[in-house]
């Protein structure tokens, strides 16, 4: 069983190592996504017991794999993010696919970046003066 969670944890790297830029392009005009996003850090997500790894260097069936060997709570999603049911299903399949979530709980490098300096420039922003507001 140690081998397959040094398995789990060897590959969960490389996949993390390889991660692509264009994950925020999945996300960027997305609110429902974004909010998921920003829920899943604080989700609880937890290994499986370990299945058979696969025999072949696929990288799809390696993701498939890891994605198989971890539980977490559509419904602690639903109540952080108002999204529910299929739809959550769904996006959350989007990101999943999309390699956006990690199943350790993490996030996307790329869009992690992308979100916090999203939320800087919201911060940044300051409200401009209105011609009454001047009078």
């Amino acid at each position: 069983m140690d081998s397959r969670r040094s398995r789990f944890e060897e590959k969960l790297s490389w996949f993390k190592a390889e991660e692509k830029p264009e994950a925020v392009l999945v996300v960027a005009d997305d609110a429902v996504l974004t909010k998921i996003v920003v829920a899943w850090p604080t989700a609880a997500v937890e290994r499986k017991t370990l299945s058979i790894t696969p025999s072949t260097d696929s990288e799809h069936e390696w993701w498939q794999w890891l994605w198989k060997n971890t539980r977490y709570s559509q419904a602690e999603i639903a109540e952080r993010t108002g999204v529910r049911g299929q739809t959550l299903e769904r996006k959350m399949q989007i990101l999943i696919g999309n390699r956006v979530l990690y199943p350790d709980g993490t996030v996307n490098s790329f869009v992690q970046r992308y979100l916090r300096e999203k939320v800087v420039r919201l911060f940044e922003t300051k409200p401009k003066k209105t011609a009454k507001a001047k009078a």
